[in-house]
């Protein structure tokens, strides 16, 4: 046996071939280096060639509701989790694409909402604060009468 298995499919395949037909004996290296090339060549896994995206596809990706991702086409409010499942990063899959620096990893929506929430949180900090610095002062000027 030898250390490459294509080497030794392609002397099987140039073995049946010649058992069935006449071939002149000086041929026999061509065949074989052409039957080998064959069988590397089909063994070579194919290259993916991503289409990048053209500007107006770049575009209708970005939806109010929904960030299409171009890695699976299905709609996403956020493309992180996505992302981060497919083991990409946002800054990978804006040049995998070829997509702008800018182009939005979260729907508008969502942002907004998110955002609203942190300000209701964050406005209801400012007043519990306000009420305690209230009670703390009420309760200094009571001690001081």
């Amino acid at each position: 046996m030898t250390d490459k298995p294509t080497v030794e499919l392609a002397t099987r395949i140039l073995t049946a071939y010649v058992s069935r037909n006449r071939v002149p004996a000086t041929n026999l290296p061509e065949l074989l280096t052409e039957i080998h090339q064959a069988i590397d060549h089909l063994a070579k896994p194919k290259q993916p060639t991503l289409q990048r995206p053209s500007p107006a596809q770049v575009a209708a990706s970005i939806r109010p509701d929904a960030i299409t991702s171009f890695e699976d086409g299905k709609p996403y409010k956020a493309l992180r989790r996505h992302l981060t499942l497919r083991g990409l990063t946002p800054e990978t899959y804006r040049a995998k694409w070829g997509l702008p620096v800018d182009y939005p990893m979260v729907c508008a929506t969502y942002s907004a909402r998110r955002s609203e929430i942190s300000r209701e949180i964050s406005v209801g900090q400012q007043q519990r604060a306000k009420l305690s610095l209230v009670e703390t002062a009420k309760g200094a000027t009571a001690t001081i009468q």
